[in-house]
């Protein structure tokens, strides 16, 4: 209780410092309002402060304004803005922003695809301790995308950023344990770090462990456990995962066959841009 009371005086204190002018404090309590720590949530009022401290060069501020605009909390959601905001957030230090920025150039969405410089603001994120970085920049060593291709150093990186909770560091080192990439192959350790991965909810994660379930490679073949990881990731808009969903349904494996839930997965799978499924043609329903 005691340790609770002080946490309680020293986010009232941070609000008096952030109502003085303090944009660092304004930071602080920020996170505070965003997460509920100690004080009421308040996501308006974190947005609001978020914005009063990235104003005043905060880069930590800038990217969690970013975050906010990218995922429509509390905001329309605005890619362009969110990325802006991630490159202030960058230029100021904020090496969240750094990693979010790096993302948005690996994918090529509102700025140009280009995985070298994707890498590098990985590096820079990662040099500072930001463990996203690490992760991402993990995957930059695995693919050998704008850096030479290095599985031992994915590895290690991928170890660092899972053992702090990081899911797509858990990820990345289920792929390796699955191909035996830098590590003695191990299906079932890979099986398990993609358990972690979903477990956090980590989409990737989800699918990988469903298609593990589906081959019973590295955990006991299932297709009941499949299609529900498949379902799980499906809607939350994994693209391959409404489409495998719609396979096993139309196959009627692990469950009763079911055209009708095919078809409309496989529907889901098109509009979300998986391209094999727009051509697949529809199962008979009578």
């Amino acid at each position: 209780m005691s340790a609770c009371r002080e946490e309680t005086k020293v986010a009232k204190r941070l609000i008096a410092q952030c109502d003085k002018g303090d944009v660092k404090a304004c930071n602080d309590v920020a996170t505070r309002f965003e997460k509920g720590r100690y004080v009421l949530k308040d996501p308006t009022r974190a947005a609001l402060l978020f914005k009063k401290s990235c104003t005043g060069a905060v880069g930590d501020a800038c990217a969690s304004l970013g975050l906010i605009y990218l995922h429509g909390n509390e905001v329309k959601v605005d890619s362009a803005q969110a990325v802006s905001l991630f490159r202030q957030g960058c230029d100021h230090g904020g090496l969240n922003g750094c990693a979010q920025l790096g993302i948005f150039h690996r994918k090529g969405v509102r700025v140009p695809h280009d995985e070298v410089l994707a890498t590098s603001l990985f590096k820079r994120a990662c040099d500072g301790a930001n463990l996203s970085g690490c992760a991402n920049l993990g995957v930059s060593y695995e693919s050998g995308l704008g850096i030479t291709q290095d599985f031992t150093k994915a590895r290690d990186l991928f170890k660092k950023s899972c053992d702090a909770k990081i899911a797509l560091g858990c990820v990345g080192l289920g792929r390796l344990y699955m191909t035996g990439s830098g590590v003695a192959r191990n299906d079932s350790i890979g099986a398990d770090y993609f358990r972690q991965a979903c477990d956090k909810r980590e989409m990737d994660g989800c699918f990988l462990l469903a298609k593990s379930a589906e081959t019973g490679v590295g955990v006991k073949q299932d297709y009941v456990r499949a299609i529900e990881l498949y379902r799980e990731a499906c809607e939350d808009a994994h693209a391959e995962s409404c489409f495998r969903a719609a396979e096993l349904y139309g196959k009627g494996a692990g469950s009763y066959r079911s055209p009708r839930r095919s078809n409309e997965m496989m529907e889901r799978a098109c509009k979300l841009g998986y391209a094999e499924a727009c051509t697949k043609p529809k199962l008979a329903t009578s």
